[in-house]
């Protein structure tokens, strides 16, 4: 039977950002997702990711629960209806595309800027969740490891993670353009999650080097300062940073920290001064645009900037389109054998019983050490047969041929149990 792997996604590609935050997950809340459909439907090999360009999830179901799904996140997000989001959502129910849209989405193919490194380790959290929630059956542990190597092969053979053209050196080409012309421009990096580390790590690289971090937990930010070459505050002045920085960028979720309009209207301001927002749901109120002097600039605003290092990512996307191919190959034939599994388990099964009938028959009248040495005999002959239909199918799933055999083969079940009745 063919194995009928899904996906349900939403992306930058077709949802503005209002609607991706609106379902944006955080942990918790994928780890609930994962809980609510191992509860409510009969998903199987289920894996939830969400980040700031895309909200998806990926399962194994003989039916389509696009549906069901777009419920049970809005019943996690906490609204009832669904009528808003539904639109944005695209349900991906052939197997073939589902599993290379989860290929190109972990390499990197599918990122705003071509080729993001942190968009696999966003993936891998999201398998080591389905993992934890014994969500994840052999089809999807041996998927997962084979996109793994596949992004390993696009490493090594590929100029496709060349270069630093991640939304992390984006934002920092940003700024730079940005403060274009100002003496000694000081950025403010609110959260030191792993956007925010990253741009600051980038920072080192730029000629904009007068940083400032601010992080609840203090100790984080003050050991990212120390590593990059940047200062830390308590997270007490992070208001009054705010108001001093010329560039404030944020990668706090909103639901966290906000910064809003009402909150700064009225305040003595440096200007210019321009706010990037990294955060999703978003932590930076688009209204302070109002305010004079004041510029906000999100996530949409960091696609695909031109660098060089995005010219070679995206001259190397045929290579790594082929790479993916190869290990699409590849991993059909291991889905086909391991289809082939129950037929052969089936077929070894049935002659363990006829091994066994005849052992019945003519073991009596004989010692023990006789009857040890025809059981050893016996058994060897058994694996020995089954080991050459085992190798022919095998060879068969290379030249796609499988299906044949494997209908001979239960139709030869089928004939034995006939002439048993």
């Amino acid at each position: 039977m063919q194995y009928t792997f899904k996906a349900l996604t939403l992306s930058y590609k077709i949802a503005p950002i209002a609607v991706r935050e609106a379902v944006a997950l955080n942990e918790i809340a994928c780890k609930n997702l994962l809980d609510k459909i191992n509860e409510f439907t009969d998903a199987r090999d289920v894996l939830v990711l969400s980040t700031c360009n895309r909200t998806e999830v990926y399962y194994a179901s003989e039916l389509d629960l696009s549906q069901e799904l777009v419920k049970l996140i809005a019943m996690e997000k906490g609204f009832i209806a669904t009528k808003e989001i539904t639109p944005y959502f695209k349900s991906i129910t052939d197997h073939e595309e589902a599993v290379q849209h989860l290929f190109y989405v972990s390499l990197g193919l599918e990122s705003q800027v071509v080729g993001d490194m942190q968009i696999l380790n966003q993936v891998k959290k999201a398998y080591q969740w389905a993992a934890d929630a014994n969500m994840a059956g052999p089809f999807l542990h041996r998927l997962m490891h084979t996109i793994f190597a596949a992004n390993k092969q696009a490493v090594n053979e590929t100029a496709f993670r060349d270069g630093a053209a991640s939304v992390s050196y984006a934002t920092v080409e940003l700024v730079e353009e940005l403060t274009k012309g100002m003496e000694n421009p000081r950025v403010l990096m609110i959260g030191v999650g792993e956007i925010g580390a990253d741009v600051c790590d980038n920072f080192q690289k730029s000629s904009v080097r007068n940083i400032v971090i601010a992080n609840r937990t203090h100790h984080k930010a003050l050991e990212l300062a120390q590593k990059t070459g940047a200062t830390a505050v308590y997270w007490e002045q992070v208001w009054e940073e705010i108001k001093r920085a010329d560039v404030v960028v944020s990668s706090v979720p909103g639901e966290c920290f906000f910064i809003s309009k009402a909150a700064l209207n009225g305040q003595p301001l440096r200007t210019p001064k321009f706010f990037i927002d990294l955060s999703m749901p978003r932590s930076i109120d688009a209204e302070l645009e109002a305010l004079e002097g004041v510029r906000v600039l999100n996530i949409d605003n960091i696609r695909n900037r031109a660098t060089a290092a995005l010219k070679m990512r995206l001259a190397s996307v045929p290579a790594v389109k082929q790479i993916v191919v190869d290990a699409m190959a590849e991993f059909k034939v291991w889905t086909k054998e391991m289809e082939m599994s129950p037929a052969l388990q089936q077929f070894k099964n049935r002659l363990e019983e006829i091994r066994q009938q005849e052992l019945a028959r003519y073991l009596k009248n004989l010692g023990e050490a006789e009857k040890a040495a025809v059981e050893a005999i016996t058994k060897s002959m058994l694996n020995k047969i089954v080991k050459l239909p085992a190798i022919e199918l095998k060879a068969a799933c290379l030249r796609g041929e499988s299906e044949e055999l494997l209908n001979g083969l239960a139709a030869l079940f089928q004939l034995e149990q006939k002439q048993e009745a």
